[in-house]
């Protein structure tokens, strides 16, 4: 759906190349104050997390001083994956800073050159703190669509952004571009880390050469949800902290079985965006 209002900030190369190859990377989009109240919602749940082991008994000092990328990972350093994974392998709190994150003006003003200013906030948005010598670190190869197969949405669109800088010692995205145009693959669940990724078979993935993108903090990595796409390991001595929105136009289906996702942008209503209190409140729009 395109509004008469439809603009948004790519340039016609850009939008070009999307199309063509299935994903699209911008570096820095996101300055630091963007970044900021995402990372206060992460913060406080890992405040939340080192107080719980705290009080298991499974740690003895909550590492309150030590910097974001660091202390999540230190926290866990003598602790198992299973103890992680406790906790999820990717996170979906209803925190006010993604919230921020996810109406930011910057990500939809991309997402709008793409599919129009009609914009829905899918309700499958993760937090994902990718920590050194858990397994569940690694996503298999897998296209998105496979979390979501029998939804009536399409496009949707996957804007992949991490906190810290993201690169290959750490577990970069890696993606095969083009097969955004593949129907959605069979897939299995991935069973060596416990966590149950949609995974796909190495026979499964063609030939088409994979292209690895380390990005600094504040980028964006967008693609299809049919676009082909995994992460390796952390190999290093930090947490990996990124986030995956997810953006559709509104004409298609919300996934209410997934969450309440909200309206993030409309020419056509703009008195229905819904505001932070709407979305605290699983509204996913506003009512006037």
């Amino acid at each position: 759906m395109t509004s008469p209002s439809n603009f948004g900030s790519l340039t016609n190369e850009q939008i070009d190349f999307y199309n063509e190859q299935g994903y699209l990377v911008l570096p820095n989009l996101l300055s630091e104050q963007d970044l900021s109240p995402a990372k206060e919602a992460m913060n406080k749940k890992v405040s939340m997390i080192a107080d719980e082991l705290m009080h298991a008994g499974l740690i003895s000092n909550k590492l309150e001083h030590r910097p974001f990328k660091y202390r999540l990972a230190e926290l866990f350093a003598d602790l198992t994956s299973e103890e992680f994974l406790n906790y999820g392998r990717s996170w979906r709190d209803r925190l006010p800073g993604y919230f921020d994150l996810m109406s930011n003006p910057k990500i939809l003003d991309a997402v709008e050159s793409l599919i129009g200013g009609e914009l829905f906030s899918n309700p499958v948005y993760n937090t994902r703190p990718k920590i050194p010598k858990v397994a569940a670190g690694a996503v298999p190869w897998h296209q998105d669509k496979s979390y979501w197969p029998d939804a009536n949405s399409n496009p949707v669109i996957t804007v992949w952004i991490p906190l810290v800088d993201a690169n290959e010692v750490n577990g970069c995205l890696h993606i095969k571009p083009k097969t955004h145009r593949t129907k959605l693959l069979k897939w299995h669940s991935e069973s060596h880390t416990g966590t149950g990724y949609t995974a796909l078979h190495e026979s499964q993935l063609g030939k088409t050469k994979t292209v690895v993108l380390p990005v600094p903090a504040g980028s964006a990595i967008l693609f299809n949800d049919r676009c082909l796409h995994m992460s390796t390991p952390n190999e290093s001595d930090e947490v990996r902290w990124s986030v995956d929105l997810r953006y559709q136009p509104t004409d298609q289906d919300p996934m209410p079985s997934h969450g309440a996702g909200f309206l993030a942008r409309s020419y056509l209503h703009p008195e229905r965006v819904a505001t932070l209190e709407d979305w605290l409140a699983e509204k996913p729009e506003h009512n006037t």
